[in-house]
């Protein structure tokens, strides 16, 4: 059975028309839904799935207990590794999800540095991503990393220059050339 991660960010409280029929046909294929338990993108879809009475989600959340699980759905909790509530406090449940998904799909406002660096670690992981862009409207099938700077190719330099500083992309692209021509 299929499992899709879908998750985005978090100043995102409203699903389109677009998303919502693109959540209708996981549902009609029966497919798993693993979600976070933020608010925003994470709280939308999983009142949306309530709303239609789908059962086979899973809410992931780091700690004993979620923010939010509006299906009261079975949970995956992530032993917390520290007790700072930061960036790197919620990635390690998102890094989580990543591992146990067959496919992503994420719902971006162009902001949010985690929507970003889940869809990189996706990437990362060789696993198709669906990128809902909210400011055009539009979606974007991602399946390597050079998908991604295409779609980043199209944000304007003050957005590029903030996603830089976020999340030191260019670091991370230089680590990785560096291990992969020792390997």
């Amino acid at each position: 059975m299929n499992k899709v991660f879908i998750g985005g960010s978090i100043s995102l409280s409203r699903l389109s028309d677009e998303v919502r029929q693109r959540i209708d046909n996981i549902v009609q294929k029966g497919y798993s839904v693993l979600v976070g338990d933020a608010n925003g993108v994470d709280k939308a879809v999983q009142q949306y799935l309530f709303n239609k009475n789908y059962r086979n989600v899973f809410v992931y959340c780091v700690g004993e207990k979620c923010r939010n699980n509006v299906g009261q759905w079975k949970t995956k909790c992530v032993k917390e590794l520290g007790k700072a509530k930061d960036f790197h406090y919620y990635t390690i449940k998102d890094l989580e999800m990543v591992k146990d998904t067959d496919y992503g799909f994420m719902i971006w406002d162009t902001k949010s540095k985690g929507t970003l660096n889940n869809i990189i670690n996706l990437l990362r992981e060789n696993k198709t991503v669906i990128v809902y862009l909210s400011k055009d409207k539009k979606f974007y099938t991602l399946r390597a990393s050079n998908d991604l700077e295409k779609l980043l190719s199209k944000f304007d330099k003050n957005s590029l220059e903030s996603l830089e500083k976020k999340l030191q992309l260019s670091q991370k692209a230089k680590k990785e050339q560096e291990a992969f021509n020792f390997a």
